[in-house]
């Protein structure tokens, strides 16, 4: 009977909301309910919010079901957003339908600043200033920050102008955030050991858009220790470390107790999880991210010594972090406490080798050479971070295929948030900038503080400021948007048009045009350099940019193309600055690019009709 009258119920409240007649017929049926079960109705999720602002203003019963702090309201806002239930605590009092409210208008507010984006920075990179439009919105940045999400995961091929833009302003908003704690982080005094929540906030920096936290990074470490304890507990039930409660930072001072803790540890990284270095793939980038080293069960030196050690110190042993070169290392003191101790008072561990203890002579034979004593000593928290950045440094300076070189980028930003008077840094940092051709103003911000700092830079400062002053110039010269129509008579040897998905016929690649020339525009180095007086039609033939699948953009003659027969999407990381959907067959331009182009969409659909739709026929 109760299951029957809650269906009814259920029939009856959408007409009683549209209604809103405290007169109405199964009004009173509808009240007369118990409040369990009326609430249950109002949170069944069949009403939205703007049912549920209806209903509550039928009558009083129901008004006070509704109220703004209830159940009712928490479930429609819990239901909309459930991402940010975990940012409430159970015990707060929350004002929900105020939440709700606000959260919608951030929402329309991060929507309308998305779809601004393509149209003011189609043709240029989104420059220093233009996120200052997001950093003047009222209300919780935890709230826009979610809307920028629910964009990204907007199911299908569509909307990919938006979701490309959403990106952009997530990874500005949240690497911000990030390197304002890193800095509030590396205020702490010197004693303030927390190497792991330091090597996080570099893991977050460069990988903005992942869900990483040090609370669940520190939960992983936690279920390992579970696991170490498991193993002491077999090797001495009465350890000390046995007693210790979550949180506790207390040592062992005993030498035999330290080392049944490291051999415990031992045996569950390296023989029961399988934790390795990564000797085969060490100059990769996941290799220094916490969160990767979890999860692959591999690293370099660094941050699998910072994994032994914090798991080491969890359990009572106090292990001390060594810049050794070349080859980071852990030092365990054997010596007697108080008393003077040189370098030969301690054991090397190397936790890139599966735990292994040395000595002061085994740790020169692993790096080949003999070092002074003052590099077998101990390093704060930011000597360690400069470390992991360094090497982060050195691995974006590598990088080939990646042509915006976030890698580098990156790591510019946190080793300058340590060291902000770097003048090499900082120098190829506007470098870099200068090179991509983007934010003009940051460079010459960049140039000034360089030549503040040291004026005998004033050779490099002055040829960068100069090149960086005709580039502003000439950007305020362009006048409008070019448009090339298919129909003009200069462009009659055009055969593709933009969204077409292409394969090289040399070197095999896929790729998607995005903008065609009726002849090469490269200059005469470029065109001698490619090889391109090699071709049979030379540089008087179309020219097409491309956007290829392996990240890069290429400038490519039409001779060298042809149709792909298989097409497929192109995982480009600025597809979206061009399209707006991909159909399966061909992408559809966004509207700036279609302003560009304004004839090309149509050639586009003779062709896919002709070339796939005639193949499908064949197949049948």
């Amino acid at each position: 009977m109760a299951a029957a009258a809650v269906d009814t119920a259920m029939e009856v409240v959408p007409a009683l909301a549209e209604e809103a007649a405290p007169e109405a017929a199964g009004l009173s049926c509808l009240v007369n309910l118990p409040g369990e079960v009326l609430e249950y109705i109002l949170c069944s999720g069949s009403l939205t919010a703007a049912d549920i602002g209806r209903v509550s203003s039928t009558c009083r019963r129901l008004r006070e079901l509704c109220q703004s702090s209830g159940k009712v309201w928490k479930e429609q806002f819990r239901v909309r957003w459930p991402s940010l239930m975990k940012h409430y605590s159970p015990t707060d009092y929350v004002n929900w339908l105020e939440e709700y409210k606000v959260r919608q208008k951030a929402g329309l507010e991060a929507r309308k600043i998305v779809a601004s984006f393509s149209k003011r920075f189609f043709s240029e990179h989104v420059p220093c200033n233009g996120f200052s439009d997001i950093e003047n919105l009222e209300g919780p940045e935890i709230f826009f920050e979610d809307e920028l999400v629910c964009i990204l995961n907007m199911e299908g091929r569509k909307a990919l102008t938006w979701k490309y833009y959403a990106k952009k302003i997530l990874y500005y908003l949240r690497q911000q955030k990030i390197l304002n704690n890193l800095k509030a982080f590396l205020q702490q005094p010197d004693d303030y050991e927390s190497y792991l929540e330091g090597a996080v906030y570099i893991d977050q920096y460069c990988n903005p858009l992942s869900d990483i936290s040090l609370r669940d990074i520190q939960a992983q470490i936690d279920s390992i220790v579970e696991l170490v304890c498991k193993t002491l507990r077999g090797i001495n039930s009465r350890h000390p470390s046995l007693a210790f409660k979550a949180g506790e930072s207390s040592m062992i001072m005993e030498i035999e107790l330290q080392s049944q803790v490291l051999d415990a540890m031992n045996y569950v990284l390296y023989d029961q999880l399988k934790f390795k270095g990564n000797r085969m793939d060490y100059y990769n980038a996941l290799n220094l991210y916490m969160h990767q080293v979890l999860i692959r069960r591999t690293g370099i030196p660094i941050s699998m010594s910072l994994l032994y050690l914090t798991i080491a110190r969890q359990l009572g042993v106090p292990l001390e972090p060594v810049n050794f070169p070349s080859h980071f290392l852990l030092r365990w003191c054997q010596g007697a406490e108080g008393a003077t101790l040189d370098i030969f008072d301690y054991i090397y561990i190397d936790a890139f080798g599966k735990g292994k203890q040395l000595t002061v002579k085994e740790c020169e034979y692993l790096i080949g050479q003999h070092v002074t004593a003052a590099l077998y000593g101990v390093v704060n928290v930011k000597k360690v971070l400069q470390r992991m950045v360094g090497n982060l440094l050195s691995l974006g300076k590598r990088e080939g295929i990646d042509q915006s070189y976030q890698l580098l980028r990156d790591s510019l930003d946190l080793y300058l948030a340590m060291y902000p008077d770097q003048v090499q840094l900082l120098l190829l940092q506007a470098r870099l900038y200068f090179h991509l051709g983007i934010w003009p103003e940051k460079v010459l911000d960049i140039l000034q503080h360089i030549q503040t700092l040291d004026p005998g830079q004033h050779g490099a400062v002055g040829y960068l400021v100069q090149h960086t002053l005709e580039h502003i110039e000439r950007k305020k010269e362009e006048v409008g948007v070019e448009v090339k129509l298919r129909s003009h008579e200069k462009h009659r040897d055009v055969c593709y048009a933009i969204g077409l998905i292409m394969k090289h016929k040399r070197y095999g690649y896929n790729c998607v045009i995005y903008g065609w020339d009726p002849t090469c525009m490269m200059g005469h180095e470029w065109i001698r350099n490619m090889n391109v007086h090699s071709l049979p039609h030379g540089h008087h033939q179309p020219f097409y940019n491309v956007l290829v699948e392996d990240g890069s953009c290429r400038y490519a003659a039409q001779e060298n193309l042809e149709y792909n027969v298989e097409p497929q999407e192109i995982s480009h990381p600025d597809v979206g600055r061009y399209f707006s959907e991909f159909t399966g067959t061909h992408y559809i331009p966004n509207t700036e690019l279609e302003i560009r182009y304004p004839e090309d969409l149509e050639s586009v659909y003779e062709t896919v009709q002709n070339i796939y739709s005639a193949k499908k026929e064949n197949v049948e």
